[in-house]
């Protein structure tokens, strides 16, 4: 984006909130002398900011001199004489401040990070992730003078990141760890390593290689930092049991903070031994490690007392053996078990049902577990209402008005819940009314008797499967009913007064009925409508009104929202980021026109399949917005393309 386009937003006093995160992402612009009457009034936290390389950001750098520490996101770096006057105007103004560093989708040379690092004697925290450019040609650090420049800056780093280097070799990994001597965290992930193990000797083979890092250098390196390092991200390699063994054997090795997702090699045995010599292990991701079964469970559950995170998202041999024991860990505050198809949540009632020290989890994954049943989350609901504050249900399919009451009555204190693709959620779920046709007790649901089936009369030998439950049209929300609704203190939606994230997509029943009268979160900040068919504009207006700290709101797929709702509603939704409009059949250029009037902070935009929206005037927005980073359109011929601004 040219410069002369980008605007510096300033904050005022109605933005303040926005301030409390530690991550600070600001697009830039020639207006510096603005900076010093805002940044006087900022919160003096250690705020990492965000900017692409340009001319603005010179002024800004030098700006930032005034603030005791903060961290750095700069991208877009790469030879030109631009990016060195950048990273000059770094090491310059603020040197010994900058707390972390990170250099995203860059192509920086060498001399001009080596002329960078020197001057960062306080730096914390290092992000390479990707800068292939770095170490394509296997010569970085091959100096002995820059060796000994960088290990005087870097001598403080505790967290590097290396993923996703595809030419990392066994040379350049030493200099760089050489200079890195009191190492707390270390990611590899997606990085080439070659793993290669004698099985007869029991140890790495050969020396190393030059072209890839070796298992034989990781240990080595693991063995010289054990007293310090603490966190190892190795996801997305090739590690093989093998040498898994080997790495939690290293002697005076205490991790507590391992990722494994995505190493498909990986089996039960491994992760016994693991268990066993790594048994302070506090957070352990193994997501999409397909080998493993309910035996790494219960290793886990047994040998992993101190465990408050673990990840077992795509562990498809997973089952409900050994959750109930994994329950009994006193510690554990964080549990995943998305896509776990064979999970049925029985066993974690079991567990949490246990009178003895148990789980007191505070985000809970059960997203894409078809077998989850209403049953089963009212007792869940009431095991967990102290202290659950993240619910992720979606494409729960089996789960219906029942559980929603469930929720809203046991889990007052949730701040993120998400129920997309659960379809039998209705209208008298979020007014927490009972629709008068239905069975309010969900023990008549304990046992699932499966499908039933009924010979048809006048064809008899052919069966008809019953209409699915999601089939069936509920019975509407009456004015009567509404005001029954507001007569009562049920659990409806409105109790969960801290909401900040909620995902009713593709919940067809949901209707203007419930949207406008619920949906009031003033604290709210991810909403997303999708695939709501029933809702108008009504809905959207109502959620503006009531909803106005909305950074992202998806309304993918609502064919009744219109230019007319768009107008009533942007003006009133200040922080908007992220807005999804995909398939909106009746959302034209008018909608765009709003859009750059009202909503200088968008960041992202959908508007794929929009018939009426033309690339011109996609176009012409960016040139409008400050912030505008990606938009995803559909082109005059029908063909669908990403513009990255």
């Amino acid at each position: 984006m040219h410069a002369k386009t980008i605007r510096f937003f300033l904050f005022s006093s109605e933005h303040l909130d926005d301030l409390k995160h530690y991550s600070l992402f600001l697009c830039l612009a020639p207006f510096h002398n603005c900076l010093n009457c805002h940044f006087g009034a900022l919160p003096q936290k250690n705020v990492t900011f965000k900017f692409p390389v340009s001319t603005s950001s010179l002024d800004f750098i030098r700006e930032l001199a005034r603030r005791p520490r903060c961290g750095l996101v700069i991208s877009r770096l790469d030879g030109s004489s631009l990016s060195r006057r950048v990273l000059l105007e770094v090491g310059l103004h603020l040197g010994p401040r900058l707390d972390r560093l990170a250099l995203p989708g860059s192509s920086i040379t060498e001399a001009s990070l080596l002329g960078l690092l020197p001057h960062l004697t306080g730096l914390r925290k290092l992000d390479l992730q990707g800068l292939d450019s770095l170490f394509m040609s296997g010569a970085f650090l091959s100096r002995e003078e820059h060796r000994r420049q960088v290990q005087n800056a870097l001598r403080n780093l505790e967290e590097l990141d290396l993923s996703d280097l595809r030419y990392l070799s066994d040379l350049s990994f030493n200099r760089l760890t050489s200079c890195t001597p009191r190492l707390c965290s270390l990611s590899l992930a997606g990085c080439h390593i070659a793993f290669e193990y004698d099985p007869y000797r029991g140890c790495p083979v050969g020396f190393g290689s030059s072209a890839l890092v070796s298992l034989r250098n990781l240990l080595s390196l693991l063995q010289k930092q054990a007293s310090t390092l603490h966190s190892l991200d190795l996801s997305r390699t090739s590690i093989t049991p093998e040498s898994l063994r080997s790495i939690a054997q290293v002697p005076g090795l205490r991790l507590e903070d391992l990722s494994l997702r995505g190493c498909k090699e990986l089996t039960d045995y491994s992760m016994e031994t693991l268990c066993k010599h790594q048994n302070g292990l506090k957070r352990l991701d193994l997501s999409a490690c397909t080998e493993l079964t309910s035996r790494t469970v219960l290793a886990v559950a047994t040998e992993l007392k101190e465990l408050r995170s673990l990840s077992l998202s795509q562990d498809w041999k997973i089952t409900d053996k050994g959750l109930a024991e994994l329950m009994m860990l006193p510690c554990l505050r964080s549990l995943d078990l998305s896509e776990c198809l064979h999970v049925s949540g029985a066993d974690l009632v079991k567990g949490l049902s246990s009178p003895q020290p148990r789980a007191q989890l505070e985000t809970l994954s059960l997203r894409n577990c078809a077998y989850i049943r209403d049953a089963v989350m009212f007792s869940l609901t009431q095991l967990l209402s102290r202290n659950l504050r993240e619910l992720d249900l979606t494409s729960c399919v089996c789960l219906t008005d029942l559980s929603f009451h469930a929720i809203t009555t046991y889990l007052p204190a949730l701040v993120v819940l998400r129920l997309g693709w659960c379809k039998e959620i209705s209208d008298w779920g979020l007014l927490g009314m009972v629709e008068p046709t239905k069975n309010c007790d969900p023990r008549d649901k304990e046992e699932d008797k499966g499908p039933s089936f009924t010979r048809t009369v006048g064809n008899m030998g052919f069966f008809k499967p019953p209409t699915l439950p999601f089939q069936e049209k509920p019975r509407l929300v009456t004015e009567e009913d509404l005001g029954a609704f507001r007569d009562q203190e049920g659990a409806s939606l409105l109790a969960l007064r801290g909401l900040q994230e909620l995902d009713l997509s593709a919940c067809s029943r949901l209707t203007d009925t419930s949207i406008t009268q619920v949906l009031r979160f003033p604290d709210l900040q991810r909403l997303s409508l999708s695939m709501l068919p029933e809702i108008s504009d009504d809905s959207l207006v109502s959620v503006a009104h009531h909803c106005r700290s909305l950074t992202s709101l998806a309304l993918n797929h609502c064919p009744q929202i219109s230019d007319q709702g768009m107008a009533r509603a942007l003006p009133l939704l200040h922080r908007l980021q992220h807005l999804f409009l995909a398939c909106c059949d009746t959302i034209t250029n008018e909608t765009l026109s709003i859009i750059a009037l009202h909503c200088e902070r968008l960041r992202t935009l959908d508007v794929s399949m929009c018939k009426d929206i033309t690339v011109h005037q996609v176009d012409l927005l960016q040139f409008q917005l400050p912030f505008l980073e990606k938009v995803q359109c559909r082109i005059a011929n029908g063909a669908d393309f990403t513009m990255v601004l």
